[in-house]
């Protein structure tokens, strides 16, 4: 088969794919120049999901809360800010594919915030589609910069 022949997969399907992980690594040498010493979990991305899914309504989350909360589960030093961050993307495009394929009860993304309670300009629908929900919700949200946060996210954060 020929790779423009090879279907893409869904985010769905790319959700559903563990690649062996998670994984808990030592932190090399050259890491640890940013992510100081020990042990890195590299999450599976059902994983990170699940975390996203159990934020309620009127609530938000960090990345930076989901990476502790994945480093406690497995007992590492750091959960990686990479592949959570990537995986948490592929969450919400997951959760926006199969709400527009009708099912109910997905992953409510736009309550998953980058540091400082900035909205991810990434995730689908944009920061104005986010912005919305959020304000739906009771948060306020304000323009900093070219950036938009949920102000006084703090105050909403989940504890897990």
């Amino acid at each position: 088969m020929s790779a423009k022949s090879k279907r893409r997969k869904s985010w769905q399907e790319k959700l559903a794919d563990s690649k062996d992980l998670p994984k808990v690594e030592e932190i090399t040498e050259k890491m640890s120049k940013r992510w100081g010493t020990g042990t890195v979990v590299i999450p599976a991305p059902k994983e990170v999901d699940e975390i996203m899914r159990g934020v309620p309504a009127g609530r938000v989350i960090t990345i930076n809360e989901i990476r502790a909360i994945l480093a406690r589960k497995h007992g590492a030093t750091i959960g990686c800010p990479i592949t959570t961050g990537i995986f948490a993307w592929i969450a919400a495009n997951a959760a926006a594919e199969a709400a527009a394929e009708g099912q109910e009860n997905t992953t409510a993304y736009w309550r998953t915030l980058k540091t400082g309670g900035v909205i991810n300009p990434k995730y689908p629908g944009g920061v104005e589609a986010q912005k919305e929900l959020l304000e739906q919700e009771g948060h306020k949200v304000t323009p900093k910069g070219k950036k938009h946060v949920v102000v006084d996210f703090e105050e909403h954060l989940v504890e897990l």
